[in-house]
């Protein structure tokens, strides 16, 4: 009997005691968040969006975004200006093909950030198959987006699915399967008849590669890639005006092949 008592008083201290801690962490100053993507479809239309935002504490929820920048895109002696629109992007709309440098350049507090890119072409999405038996109990709905990588090329792949239930990104080399087809997995809880997936293939080289796969290692939370990361994750973006002060984030130019399916 005395030690069945002792049991509920140690189970006593040890529910009163349980508390939230927050661990003191060390705060850096804030760097410029850059993510910018030049998008050509498969149908030719050409989409130029780039936001801007800064990094934020550990434990803030919000992300303050930045609306008093300059950026442009150049294109040999072209110049494009983007123009503000909302939520941290910056929008333009030009026309973009490949063998061309395109520039990025973006102006904050005084500083120059820069970087210059390519389009990078994409094989198109063969088909999508619907996996009914999927997950430990077999019951679970995964999507599997099949590609044939061209045969004798070095060719890198970032892939996103999205729907209501959730995001899914992924990064290929075809090191291991060139000349074949391979597919991309689209895998979340509770995916059901009537929901729609977006689905998105890009071209990207190797740098871009390197970077995503960096990220999605760091990233297990489920969230978006450019979430917070446990370690830094240096993009393509330089600021030419104090290297140190690099942002985080990338310059992207990708041809990109869509696909939309809703669950049977």
């Amino acid at each position: 009997m005395k030690k069945l008592i002792y049991i509920f008083i140690f189970l006593g201290i040890f529910i009163s005691c349980e508390d939230v801690v927050e661990i003191d962490l060390n705060e850096s100053e804030p760097r410029l968040v850059i993510e910018a993507n030049l998008d050509l479809l498969e149908n030719g239309q050409s989409i130029t969006k780039v936001r801007l935002t800064l990094s934020a504490p550990f434990y803030e929820d919000e992300v303050p975004i930045v609306s008093d920048a300059t950026i442009i895109i150049k294109e040999d002696d072209i110049i494009h200006t983007l123009e503000y629109a909302q939520d941290g992007y910056y929008i333009g709309n030009f026309d973009f093909n490949y063998n061309i440098d395109y520039t990025l350049e973006v102006l904050y507090n005084n500083e120059l950030y820069t970087a210059t890119q390519q389009l990078i072409s994409v094989t198109s999405i063969d088909y999508v198959e619907q996996v009914n038996d999927a997950g430990s109990s077999g019951d679970e709905i995964d999507l599997k987006i099949f590609f044939t990588d061209p045969p004798n090329e070095e060719n890198y792949y970032f892939y996103e699915g999205t729907s209501g239930k959730g995001l899914v990104v992924d990064s290929f080399s075809d090191e291991f399967f060139d000349g074949n087809q391979i597919f991309a997995l689209y895998s979340v809880d509770d995916l059901e008849a009537g929901d729609n997936v977006q689905i998105r293939l890009y071209g990207v080289d190797e740098q871009f590669y390197n970077f995503m796969s960096l990220l999605l290692q760091q990233n297990s939370s489920g969230g978006g890639p450019f979430e917070t990361q446990p370690a830094t994750v240096r993009g393509n973006i330089v600021n030419l005006d104090k290297p140190d002060n690099f942002p985080f984030g990338y310059f992207r130019v990708s041809n990109v092949y869509r696909e939309s399916y809703t669950i049977e």
